[in-house]
């Protein structure tokens, strides 16, 4: 078995160098160093759904001061391109590494998270519906061709992706299966297209629910689109048989500027945040208009090495009697 686990092992770090230099091109990101914590109450770490707690601690060396660990970079990459003097057009990525201890045990989840974390300059009148669907079909063209050499140097892993991804907004999907919830609605549309980018995600619907949660203060969820509908990030899905479901890779969007911001602020009864640094920063026209996301580097090896569990490719914390009902299914973690 050791042999097995050190050939998994060279097929991960295969995936990943692949990918990142891939996307590291199609996107001109620049890599760059990033912090595993950051200082409370500044506002620089995400807050995912808002009710989420962070690993802190008090630091001795700052009188006791509170450092968080990152659950992501959202917000703290947009300053670093403000500190780094990023032109339009161009970005940074760095190997995001999070914890999150509230997260719920799966074979698709673990407390720890690893990601492609990216954020790019743009223009303001790159902050629309059409730039956001470039920018995912380039990451999805570094997934494509990714695939494909997967696919030559292990010829077992045979290569599934469509050639291109299809745009759904969360409202179509809701009119089309409107008794259904938001993960059948998923699953439904990834089996059918095996790759969709599906768009507004965090905004109310006609339903009166939002598809998906998103904090108020990194992606633009609120500000209404080409389409008409509202929402200008999203989550690339793709359908994932060995699972025998939709598989999220990335969660993306055009960030906030002042006025949605204020909006989603309002909208999630938090404008108390803009007394943070990085909400004045914004506020004070401080910081860039970019576009950015994560994409999880366990999630892409799995989907692209075709295994079950997430503890496959990445090494966490697992309670004995879950790893022993792994092992009599022959899934061996990390």
């Amino acid at each position: 078995m050791g042999r097995n686990l050190l050939k998994r092992e060279q097929a991960i770090t295969f995936v990943k160098e692949t990918f990142a230099g891939k996307l590291k091109n199609i996107l001109n990101l620049i890599p760059i160093s990033s912090p595993l914590i950051v200082l409370d109450g500044t506002g620089l770490n995400d807050d995912l759904n808002g009710i989420e707690r962070p690993v802190a601690f008090p630091i001795k060396s700052l009188n006791e001061q509170r450092a968080v660990v990152v659950h992501s970079l959202a917000k703290w990459k947009r300053v670093r391109l403000k500190e780094l003097e990023i032109e339009a057009q161009e970005g940074i990525i760095t190997d995001m590494r999070a914890l999150r201890p509230d997260e719920d045990y799966s074979p698709i989840h673990s407390i720890y998270v690893d990601q492609w974390d990216w954020e790019k300059v743009i223009l303001p009148e790159n902050r629309n519906l059409a730039y956001l669907k470039k920018t995912v079909n380039n990451i999805y063209e570094a997934l494509v061709a990714t695939e494909k050499a997967v696919e030559e140097q292990y010829p077992e892993k045979k290569a599934i992706l469509p050639p291109t991804i299809t745009f759904l907004s969360s409202q179509e999907v809701l009119n089309r299966y409107p008794d259904k919830t938001p993960k059948e609605r998923e699953n439904l549309i990834a089996k059918e297209y095996g790759a969709v980018f599906l768009y507004g995600i965090g905004g109310e619907l006609s339903n009166g629910f939002p598809h998906d949660g998103r904090a108020a203060d990194y992606d633009d969820w609120s500000t209404i689109n080409e389409t008409g509908s509202a929402g200008l990030n999203g989550d690339i899905l793709v359908w994932n048989p060995v699972l025998n479901s939709a598989f999220e890779l990335s969660s993306m969007g055009i960030r906030v500027n002042k006025s949605a911001l204020l909006k989603q602020l309002e909208i999630r009864h938090c404008l108390d945040r803009v007394e943070l640094s990085f909400h004045k920063m914004l506020l004070n026209d401080e910081l860039p208009e970019s576009i950015g996301g994560g994409i999880g580097q366990s999630r892409v090896c799995m989907f692209l090495l075709k295994l079950s569990h997430i503890g496959e490719v990445q090494v966490s914390i697992w309670d004995e009697e879950r790893k022993l009902n792994l092992h009599q299914d022959n899934i061996y973690l990390l």
